[in-house]
């Protein structure tokens, strides 16, 4: 393993210090951090520990915004701090997330900052058209979930940049929550699906839907979502969307065999999802 220095820090300006030259990684929970500590080119040569920061645990909600800082923890979101739709599907997530060390010590703004391909917190942030807000040395700068994730275990963020804050779209009243995954002997899912559908009136004025470990960045079945939109959540409307998730491309470089069993378990999991959502909505099932 290679050497490295660790900081300590209590001040942003120290943080940002340490991150200038672009040799450094920030820890906060530490969960993904030790993954990057081998003998390579890219190890980690400088850790900025941020956790004797104050300020940093925001967890605050900001007109139609959900303002989250670097050091909230996983487990903050298996309470009721947070309210709502919004609060229900944080809720539905965060129990699938690693284990309770992990959900102790990891963090939301860690798991976006490390963009494992199969995380289900970077999908959630596609879902909620997330604001991802960037810090170094000379001012902050905000980019978009879809612009921030760039890759697998990559992101828009400079070396000399620090992601000091996600703010997350709140859910109107009226949006039901489902979650369904396919998960075997790992902490991350072999393929998840995650919705968020609101109804109006009888109709369905609101759709986000995401899929887990579906490509190399968080994936939003976008025509999924639209198959749903200004129609009842029946029954043929659901299997209408599952069919669009289901075209979603899930080939990530494996043989035809294996794309179409992705594609035949995202089908799956984007029904049952949304069929969650609708018993939670308390929708009568029709055709």
């Amino acid at each position: 393993m290679t050497a490295f220095e660790y900081i300590g820090a209590t001040g942003m300006d120290e943080v940002l210090d340490a991150l200038a030259d672009g040799a450094g990684s920030v820890l906060a929970g530490g969960q993904s951090l030790t993954l990057q500590t081998g003998d390579t080119e890219t190890s980690v040569r400088r850790v900025v520990d941020i956790n004797r920061v104050s300020g940093l645990d925001t967890l605050a909600a900001n007109g139609g915004s959900l303002r989250v800082g670097p050091l909230v923890r996983h487990r903050t979101f298996e309470s009721a701090e947070v309210t709502g739709p919004l609060g229900d599907l944080l809720r539905a997530v965060v129990c699938h997330i690693g284990h309770p060390p992990i959900r102790a010590r990891g963090t939301m703004l860690g798991s976006f900052a490390f963009a494992h391909p199969a995380a289900e917190w970077p999908v959630v942030a596609m879902m909620l058209d997330a604001r991802m807000t960037l810090t170094g040395r000379h001012g902050s700068r905000t980019v978009s979930a879809e612009s921030f994730f760039t890759g697998p275990f990559t992101t828009a963020r400079r070396p000399d940049e620090m992601l000091t804050e996600a703010q997350l779209r709140v859910l109107p009243a009226g949006t039901g929550i489902g979650y369904a995954e396919d998960r075997r002997t790992t902490i991350f899912p072999q393929a998840a699906a995650i919705a968020a559908i609101t109804v109006t009136g009888g109709v369905v004025s609101g759709a986000s839907i995401g899929l887990v470990n579906a490509g190399p960045c968080p994936v939003r079945a976008r025509a999924a979502e639209k198959a749903l939109l200004d129609g009842p959540l029946s029954d043929a409307a659901i299997s209408a969307a599952a069919e669009a998730a289901a075209d979603v491309d899930v080939t990530g470089g494996g043989a035809a065999a294996d794309r179409l069993m992705r594609q035949r378990a995202f089908r799956t999991l984007a029904r049952r999802a949304l069929s969650q959502a609708r018993d939670g909505l308390g929708v009568r099932s029709h055709p």
